[in-house]
Parts: structure tokens; sequence; C-alpha cells
């Protein structure tokens, strides 16, 4: 016990920096319960509260520092990298993307206590061209705020949990040990579960939502973009603007003898995959996610007016 007690009171604050550094920036490290050892430490007086509180800012600053430029220099493609990692891309894309452009920089405030907006509000905060000196405002008090709550949670148990130390020392291994592979099955069923059902939902390409579109009655075009990326940034014509909750409550507006088509502008076309299946699940038959969403049909789009403005040039010069 007593050499666990020196280890602890040596390096609690380098492994504290590590460990909610690690998280910030995105790797599945729970940092939270580690602030409430930390607190506890700071309790029985293994740890000064000011290196705990120090380590944990630091920490979650530099790491939000680094999204918050990578937002600044690359863009959306960021938030896409950010997507593919979690385990709930569609909530990452729609939930937290709406959540900050409501909110403001004043969401960075509340961002670590939110799952999935903790690591995605700093590259957010540099899309949208938010100031350095707003940044490092916002996210400090968040920062301040998020870490002194999980320490001081710890400080406040930390006399009846020294108690429990001696006992916790012999069954934390054991326990812990099972804890990660039970949790580390989880998420690997729940990841393959979720990629092989969202890959096997069929894809409308581009070519053919273009072609349907010239037919006598032309696909219903539901676009579930966020709300605020859609105003800014608008989609095909025709196409109406619906999140998937919406959807899940109006999905009775659309008719069941058309075609339906369902967009995105979210990777690997995740959010109209869902869309696509929970249709499915009421019924609709003639249902398709739109193969590589909006970035697609601009692409194509733009192909397209570059294509005709060189056969004009070349009928002009002719």
């Amino acid at each position: 016990m007593e050499s666990l007690t020196n280890m602890l009171a040596q390096h609690g604050a380098l492994v504290l920096f590590a460990v909610v550094f690690a998280e910030q920036v995105g790797l599945p490290f729970p940092a939270l319960p580690l602030l409430v050892a930390g607190g506890v430490l700071v309790g029985t007086g293994h740890l000064a509260w000011s290196s705990a509180l120090g380590a944990a800012i630091l920490a979650t600053l530099m790491a939000d520092a680094i999204w918050y430029l990578a937002g600044q220099w690359r863009g959306r493609p960021v938030l896409s990298l950010l997507c593919r990692i979690a385990l709930e891309p569609d909530a990452c894309v729609r939930r937290t993307e709406d959540f900050f452009l409501r909110h403001g920089p004043k969401s960075l405030i509340v961002a670590k206590f939110i799952p999935g907006l903790s690591t995605i509000a700093p590259p957010l905060a540099g899309i949208v061209g938010l100031s350095v000196p707003l940044f490092l405002l916002y996210d400090t008090l968040g920062a301040l705020l998020w870490a002194g709550s999980g320490l001081e949670f710890g400080y406040a148990f930390s006399g009846q949990i020294e108690q429990a130390f001696a006992y916790s020392e012999q069954v934390m291994p054991a326990l812990l040990l099972t804890m990660v592979f039970l949790l580390a099955g989880f998420v690997s069923l729940k990841a393959w579960h979720r990629h092989r059902q969202l890959r096997l939902v069929p894809r409308m390409t581009v070519a053919e939502l273009a072609e349907k579109l010239t037919a006598a009655e032309p696909p219903v075009l539901i676009d579930v973009r966020p709300r605020a990326r859609a105003e800014a940034e608008p989609g095909i014509p025709t196409a109406v603007l619906m999140s998937l909750d919406e959807l899940a409550r109006r999905y009775q507006e659309f008719p069941r003898h058309r075609d339906v088509v369902v967009y995105c502008g979210c990777p690997a076309d995740v959010a109209s995959a869902q869309g696509a299946l929970l249709l499915q699940k009421k019924g609709f038959t003639r249902v398709w996610p739109l193969a590589g969403g909006i970035e697609a049909w601009r692409a194509t789009v733009t192909q397209n007016a570059v294509t005709e403005r060189a056969l004009e040039r070349q009928t002009v010069a002719a």
C-alpha cells in the first residue's frame, strides 16, 4: 500500500495529464474517473490540488488547440475524420454540429460534459472562424469547470475512499482487466454490426438520380443534413430539409408509391443510410441513400458545367 501511495504521489499529475490529453484528442480513454481519483489523492494529501488541476487544464487546452487549428486549416474534412472514429457518426454529424451552431462559442463551456461534442467542438470553432482569444476564453472556462468538478467530487469523498484502498488494491487489477475485455468486446461488436448494417443498404448513384429527376414522376428528395449547414450550403433543388428525428415523426407525409432518395453530407452516407433504414422499417420499399451525398452531387454538377463550357468554346472556335 505504501509503495502504491508513493507512486501515485510522485507521478499522479503526469498520469493525469497523459490520460486527459489522450481523451481530448479522441482516443478511448475515460479521463473523468481519473479526475475523481486525482481528487481523492488531493484529499488524502498525496497530490497537490494545483498540480492536479493544472495538469488537467493544460492537457485539455493543448488537445483542443490542436483540433481548433486543424479545423481552421483543413475545414470540414476534419469533422469527417472525427466522425469515422466515432461509434455514432450520425449523431456526431447531426447533434453535435447542430448544438454548437445553435449555441455558439458558449457551447465550449459545457462541451466536456456532452459525449461527442467534447472532441468535435474545438474543430467546429476553427471551421466557423471563432477568434483565438474567444476560443481560449470559453475553452479555458469549460476545462476549468469540467476538471474542477471531477477533482472536487473525488476530494469530497476522499475520507471514505482512503479506507477502501487496502481492499481495492487486491481486487482492482482483476476487476479492471475484466471491464477492459467486456468493454472492448461490446465496442467491437457494436461497431461491426453498425458498419455491416449500413454498408448493406443499396445506394442510388448521382447519375441514376439525375436520370430519374427527368421522369414524369421524379423522386422525393430528403436532405437530412443539420439545418444550419443546409441553409449555409444549399442542397439539391426541391429537396425537403428534415432531420432524422423529424423524419421519424413525419414519415407519413411522404408517398409510398414514389421513389424516395435521402442524402446527407456525412462520411460513408451514414445519416442518409440511417434515414433509408428508418423508412424501410415504416413500410417504404422504394427508398435509397444517395451514394456520396451532397458532395458527389456537387462534383457531378461542377463537372457537367465545365464540360458544357468547353463544348461551347469549341463550337465558337469552329
